[in-house]
C-alpha cells in the first residue's frame, strides 16, 4: 500500500525530501474507520491540512464532516464520496478504503500516530518558513526593511508554534458556519447577552453582545473621563470570570471570561494593581497611596490581595513599545497563558516601525492597522485606548464624536467598535458658580441652587457612547462611576437614570 503511494508521488523530487510518514497516516485512518471514537481522544487538533498525502487529507476531511452529522463512518459509507476520485483510482480505487482497515495495527497506538502526523506537518511548515526567510533575506534592494522581515518571520514562526501554519487557506462555508453556531450557542447559554468575552457590565453586554474575537475596540475619551478606569474594570471582570468559571468546573472554551494581557504604556504595573485593589477592597486609591487606612481597612486589603493572587491578568508596563514589540509580547503571552483579551493603554504612546516617524498620521495609521492585525492573528478582542482632540473642549456640547479621534481617520476605519466615555459631572463641576453668602443678591443664590440641582442629577453618572459597531446598532449606555475607587458598574434598576437609554 505505502509503496503504491510512494510510486505515485515519485516524480515530485522535492516532496521526497520533506518529512512525512505516509504509512502512519494510512494506519491512523484505518484505526479511525474501525473505531470512530478514536478521534474523540486525540492529544492534538488534527486537521486535513496536516496530512502529507492529498488523498489521505481528503479522506480525513470527509470523515470529520460525516462525524459532525453524527453519522457512522466506515469504508462502506465513504465509498459514494470517492468513486469518482481520480487520485484514489491510482491507488486501486475505492477498494483502497477497505485496505486501510485490513491492518488494525493503528488501533494499538492511535494517539501516537496522530502526534507524529501533527509533528511532521509542523516540520514541513517550518521548512517552508525557513526557505521563505532565506529568500527574503537575500533581497538587498533599498525597498527592503530588515526589521519588517524579522517581524514577518516571527509571525510565521508563531503560527507554526501554534500549529496554525496551515490554517491560512480559505475556509469552507460549512466550517465558518460551525464557528458561528458555536458563538450563538455560547450567547444562548449565557442568558442571551454574551456571544464573546464579557465586559462584566450587563448593560454594556446587552448593547454589544460581549467582546468578539478578532475585533479591535477603540475606547476614547478626554483626560479625566475615566477611560483607563473602564479598561481596567473590564480587564479585571473578564479575568475574574474565567477564574470563577474554572473553579466551578466550566471548560475554558465554554467560559465567557478570558485570561487578559494589559499593556500599560502610561501607568506602572503597581499603579494598576493599586487601582484594582482599591476597586475590590472598597478603599479609595488616594487613601491606599498615602497609607491613610485603618486596621480594618488593611485586613480588607489583605483579603482582596489573596483573592487576586491567582487572577489570570498579566500586566506589561514596558515604556515606549513599538507596535512590532507589542505584537511579539502578545504572541508570547498567548503561547504561555492562552490570553483571550488584550488591552492597550494607550494607542498614541505606541511607536511605529520608524519609517513613518516623520509623519505622525501615517505612524498612527500603521499602529491601528497593526492592532487590528494582532486581533485577527491571535483571534481575540483588542481594546485600545485613544486620546481625543481638544476640539471637544471648545464646543458647548462636550459629548465626543467620531471626528474627534485624534491624529488619524484610520483609527475609525480599522476599528470594529468605537466607544467614548463621557462624564457630564466632570464638566458641570468645573462650572460651579460663586458660593453665595447672606449678603449676596437672590440671583446669586438661585444660580448656585440650579447648579447644585444639576450636579445632583449627574454626579456618579457616566455614559458609554457606542459611536460605531459593525455587529449592531450605535447608542448610549448609562453607567455608575464611583470616582473614589475608580469603578464603573451598572446602574441600579430603580435608578430612573438607567431607563434613559437611547439608540441613535
Amino acid at each position: 500500500m505505502s509503496n503504491t503511494i510512494a510510486l505515485a508521488r515519485a516524480p515530485e523530487a522535492e516532496a521526497r525530501t520533506l518529512p512525512a510518514n505516509v504509512e502512519a497516516e494510512a494506519a491512523f485512518l484505518g484505526a479511525v474507520l474501525i473505531d470512530n471514537r478514536v478521534i474523540e481522544d486525540l492529544p492534538t487538533h488534527l486537521t486535513p491540512a496536516h496530512f502529507f498525502e492529498p488523498v489521505h487529507a481528503r479522506i480525513y476531511e470527509r470523515v470529520i464532516q460525516l462525524l459532525d452529522r453524527k453519522a457512522v463512518v466506515t469504508p462502506v459509507t465513504l465509498r459514494p464520496y470517492f468513486e469518482a476520485d481520480e487520485a484514489l483510482k491510482a491507488l486501486g480505487g475505492v477498494a483502497y478504503l477497505a485496505r486501510l482497515t485490513a491492518d488494525s495495527q493503528g488501533l494499538l497506538a492511535p494517539r501516537e500516530l496522530a502526534e507524529q502526523i501533527y509533528d511532521l506537518a509542523l516540520l514541513r511548515e517550518l521548512i517552508s518558513v525557513g526557505r521563505n526567510l532565506v529568500e527574503s533575506a537575500m533581497d538587498t534592494s533599498e525597498s527592503v526593511e530588515p526589521l519588517e522581515q524579522v517581524e514577518r518571520a516571527e509571525a510565521a514562526l508563531y503560527k507554526v508554534a501554534e500549529g496554525a501554519g496551515t490554517s491560512n487557506e480559505a475556509k469552507s462555508f460549512g466550517t465558518a458556519t460551525r464557528v458561528a453556531i458555536q458563538a450563538i450557542e455560547k450567547a444562548f447559554n449565557s442568558g442571551g447577552h454574551v456571544s464573546g468575552k464579557t465586559t462584566g457590565l450587563d448593560s454594556v453586554n446587552q448593547k454589544i453582545g460581549g467582546l468578539h474575537d478578532s475585533d479591535l475596540i477603540i475606547l476614547a475619551g478626554r483626560p479625566g473621563m475615566g477611560k483607563t478606569s473602564l479598561a481596567t474594570n473590564i480587564a479585571y471582570n473578564c479575568a475574574a470570570r474565567l477564574q470563577r468559571d474554572l473553579t466551578d468546573g466550566i471548560a475554558p472554551e465554554k467560559s465567557v471570561g478570558a485570561a487578559t494581557a494589559f499593556f500599560s504604556l502610561e501607568m506602572s504595573a503597581d499603579q494598576l494593581a493599586t487601582r484594582i485593589l482599591a476597586e475590590q477592597s472598597g478603599i479609595s486609591s488616594e487613601s491606599l497611596r498615602m497609607g491613610k487606612i485603618s486596621r480594618e481597612d488593611f485586613q480588607s486589603l489583605s483579603f482582596a490581595s489573596q483573592r487576586l493572587a491567582e487572577l489570570p491578568l498579566y500586566i506589561d508596563d514596558t515604556p515606549a513599545l513599538t507596535i512590532a514589540g507589542l505584537r511579539t509580547r502578545a504572541r508570547r503571552l498567548k503561547r504561555r497563558h492562552d490570553i483571550g483579551l488584550i488591552v492597550v493603554d494607550y494607542l498614541q504612546l505606541l511607536q511605529g516601525s520608524g519609517r513613518a516617524n516623520d509623519n505622525r498620521v501615517n505612524e498612527i495609521s500603521e499602529i491601528s492597522r497593526g492592532l487590528k492585525t494582532l486581533a485577527k492573528e491571535l483571534s481575540c478582542p483588542v481594546i485600545a485606548l485613544s486620546q481625543l482632540s481638544r476640539a471637544v473642549e471648545s464646543r458647548e456640547d462636550k459629548k465626543p464624536m467620531l471626528s474627534d479621534l485624534r491624529e488619524s481617520g484610520s483609527i475609525e476605519q480599522d476599528a470594529d467598535m468605537v466607544w467614548f466615555v463621557f462624564r457630564e459631572d466632570y464638566y458641570v463641576n468645573a462650572t460651579e458658580p460663586k458660593y453665595p453668602t447672606e449678603t449676596d443678591p437672590p440671583d446669586v443664590h438661585e444660580k448656585h441652587r440650579l447648579w447644585s440641582e444639576k450636579m445632583e442629577q449627574v454626579t456618579g453618572l457616566a455614559e458609554l457612547i457606542v459611536a460605531k459597531q459593525r455587529h449592531g446598532s450605535t447608542g448610549r449606555v448609562r453607567l455608575r462611576f464611583e470616582s473614589r475607587i475608580t469603578k464603573f458598574s451598572d446602574l441600579a434598576p430603580e435608578d430612573m437614570r438607567a431607563s434613559a437609554y437611547d439608540d441613535d
